[in-house]
């Protein structure tokens, strides 16, 4: 007796861990988008990981389409300005769109901390989620060469 309800346990849990690997696997990358992101780690412009001064960070991807993303350097980057950055800090909303086939996804900026230099921009990004559920953004463009590796919440 002993033998066969531990026979149907474990092969209800086999069944089980069969269904959920099912489930996520079924989920399309939009899902799987959905939520919010801390940054784990970014490699900067010059392709190199930043290991000294890594800025905190939050990326929100909503069901309806919008997103919003915002970056922290450190008081020694405080300084930093680019097109994404200004004084040190990153932030821009806006939405999104997901291409599943061609793994890209484009930021449509409506606002950004940075103005002109964003606002009204389509922004392309490759990306690819890892074995571990990460996500890894990077720029598209042929003139940028950073990424990003972005955990779930």
């Amino acid at each position: 007796m002993k033998t066969s309800c531990f026979v149907m346990l474990a092969f209800a849990v086999v069944l089980l861990t069969i269904f959920a690997n099912t489930q996520a696997a079924d989920k399309s990358d939009r899902d799987r988008l959905i939520g919010a992101w801390r940054l784990a780690a970014i490699t900067g412009p010059d392709g190199k990981p930043v290991t000294d001064g890594l800025p905190v960070g939050m990326l929100i991807y909503t069901h309806d389409g919008h997103l919003s993303v915002q970056l922290m350097y450190p008081k020694s980057a405080a300084a930093l300005s680019n097109e994404y950055v200004h004084n040190g800090y990153e932030a821009s909303f806006g939405s999104y769109d997901i291409n599943q086939a061609t793994h890209i996804l484009t930021h449509h900026v409506i606002g950004s901390n940075t103005g002109d230099l964003l606002v009204g921009k389509d922004l392309p990004r490759s990306y690819q989620f890892t074995a571990s559920g990460d996500l890894l953004i990077k720029s598209a463009r042929l003139d940028e060469h950073w990424s990003v590796r972005w955990q779930h919440y």
